[in-house]
């Protein structure tokens, strides 16, 4: 499948977002009878799971566990971090979900048991389910990366999940001197939005170059390719020159430890000490992942791609950033576009019938300043008991695009924003 760029943006915005309704105050009243299907994760995965699935069958009862009332929404939250937004327009509630006729338990899944087919909650009580979906996301991994846990992350902040961490990544920057150096140390794959990592440094230029023209930026990566590349580097090039320098893996770019005292990251050739240090740690999939048996050794879930059910732990299904989906890159997108795949293959198999093999799209938009947009499309379809890419169909920016282009596809990257999260959460 062909793609032409100018019209398959469009396309994407418009096809990949949530598909329909779920969750919060009181729990409906469900038939006794009727099969039981417990999602635990409320952000564009889960959500769009629970709204999916009684989309496709409203007889299901449907329950969503999230223990937080308010969704901050990863995507878009480096403009907050550059002062180009608010954290409240991150901010989304599950009132509507709830008036879809979907149960919201606010509290957090702490055990499954496979065997029983239940959720046991924070508060002592348990959920039984026919079909469990996992949507965890991913937790950080604070074991790996040497000096670097949760207590040198209120130094070193992540800002790999929205809120706090973003806030307070923001106001180490208000309150650097102008002339400081920002750091940012890039985890290898795979890792939530692989393209997060540079569209922050572009951003964050952005706000150097408005505000302390005198700083740089550092990328030290423990990668020798990136995604997206050659389209972040020549923004760099043509927006930020000689602001922003990005350091490979063959280079010496990958971060052993850190010392957060002092802000140094230090690599196998040399340290570099920080006025702002960005620190975004190897990840895995949430822990409740771990917990219900669905992760393997890597830390993350093998599933098939078909019905997005666990390798390793029956009945259970897992999408979003937690699954190992081949070819397909952990975004929001992405968890949007499995969710409903994985609802129509949980309603089609709790009916007694035989789910047929999904294709699946994704585009990840980022912006480079506010009016320079760049973006990636795919579509996977089930090969070989993976995810794989569909062979000529997606593609990348042109590389030589004009500006009006890039700043059309910033209005894309708006417009696809406002899309997934009012079909989502509103």
């Amino acid at each position: 499948m062909g793609i032409n760029h100018r019209l398959s943006r469009r396309d994407f915005c418009r096809s990949g977002a949530a598909a329909a309704a779920a969750s919060a105050l009181p729990l409906p009243a469900f038939a006794q009878s009727a099969p039981r299907v417990v999602v635990i994760g409320g952000g564009f995965g889960g959500a769009s799971c629970a709204r999916a699935l009684k989309l496709f069958d409203p007889k299901l009862q449907v329950t969503l566990v999230e223990q937080s009332k308010t969704f901050i929404a990863c995507p878009f939250s480096n403009n907050v971090i550059a002062g180009l937004r608010g954290i409240e327009e991150q901010q989304f509630g599950y009132d509507k979900v709830a008036a879809a006729g979907i149960a919201v338990a606010a509290q957090a899944a702490t055990a499954v048991d496979g065997t029983a087919r239940t959720v046991g909650l924070a508060d002592g009580t348990s959920l039984s389910y026919d079909r469990l979906v996992l949507s965890p996301g991913v937790d950080l991994r604070f074991d790996v990366l040497q000096g670097y846990d949760e207590a040198a992350a209120t130094k070193m902040p992540h800002a790999w999940k929205a809120g706090e961490q973003t806030l307070l990544l923001r106001k180490q920057l208000e309150a650097m001197d102008d002339g400081g150096l920002v750091v940012i140390s890039a985890p290898a794959n795979p890792y939530r939005c692989p393209p997060g990592p540079y569209e922050r440094a572009c951003l964050i230029a952005y706000y150097l170059k408005t505000k302390k023209p005198r700083s740089k930026l550092l990328i030290l990566d423990a990668k020798d390719t990136f995604s997206k590349q050659r389209l972040f580097q020549n923004a760099w090039k043509e927006l930020y020159p000689g602001m922003v320098e990005w350091v490979s893996l063959s280079q010496g770019g990958k971060v052993n430890a850190v010392d957060a005292a002092s802000n140094t990251l230090i690599t196998d050739f040399g340290n570099h000490t920080a006025k702002v240090a960005n620190v975004i740690p190897p990840q895995r999939a949430g822990r409740i992942a771990m917990i219900a048996g669905a992760a393997d050794n890597t830390g993350w879930c093998a599933i098939d791609p078909v019905t997005f059910e666990s390798r390793s732990a029956p009945n259970i299904h897992v999408i979003g950033d937690a699954c190992l989906a081949g070819g397909m890159p952990k975004s929001a997108f992405s968890a949007n576009a499995q969710a409903k795949a994985c609802a129509r293959a949980v309603a089609t198999l709790l009916s007694g019938g035989s789910p047929a093999a999904p294709k699946l799209i994704n585009t990840c938009y980022s912006l480079a300043a506010p009016d320079y947009g760049i973006s990636v499309a795919g579509v996977y379809q089930p090969k070989n008991g993976l995810l794989a890419d569909v062979e000529g169909a997606g593609g990348v920016s042109p590389v030589d695009a004009p500006r009006d282009f890039r700043a059309r596809e910033a209005d894309y990257a708006q417009t696809w924003f406002a899309t997934i999260t009012a079909e989502v959460f509103g």
